[in-house]
């Protein structure tokens, strides 16, 4: 029962972002965005908030992090929302939306609370998730690139062949 749990953790984020048209490619170089805040600005940032407020209620850091890493996450799908048009264009996006999901099991498991933590990372399908993250994280990075390399609009060459037909 709990792998199911697990397995729709990573699955359900695919299911939106392929759902809501979201550029999953971008979704994905979000999340690697949000993980390098956490690890180089994450700590600075809970001083801050204390110094600032000292009197404000404690934030977890297992909260403040988790914010810190799927906040770049968020915004960017709510800007990229209905971004994706194109039967073919809808369809690939899938790969990089099932990197994300996958990827963001992967880097928010470890900032949870350790009991969280540890019961997360008892389960089976965790360790096959763990097992494969240098690929999730390679092959992600890959497919997300290329479709960013490939998405290009218009450019020089579409504008001289729109001129050419005299449309």
């Amino acid at each position: 029962m709990n792998d199911i749990m697990l397995i729709v953790a990573t699955l359900l984020p695919a299911a939106l972002l392929v759902a809501l048209r979201i550029n999953a490619a971008m979704v994905f170089l979000s999340l690697c965005l949000g993980q390098v805040l956490v690890q180089f600005v994450a700590k600075d940032t809970d001083s801050l908030i204390r110094f600032i407020a000292p009197n404000a209620g404690s934030v977890s850091e297992s909260t403040l992090y988790l914010v810190m890493l799927f906040l770049p996450v968020v915004l960017t799908c709510l800007i990229f929302l209905f971004s994706v048009s194109g039967r073919l264009k809808v369809t690939l996006n899938a790969l990089p939306a099932i990197a994300v999901g996958a990827l963001a099991v992967l880097l928010a498991v470890p900032l949870m609370t350790p009991s969280l933590q540890g019961q997360v990372q008892a389960m089976s399908y965790w360790d096959q998730l763990s097992a494969a993250q240098a690929l999730i994280i390679g092959v992600g990075s890959l497919i997300s690139l290329l479709l960013l390399w490939t998405a290009r609009k218009g450019g020089h060459h579409g504008e001289a062949k729109h001129e050419k037909h005299g449309h």
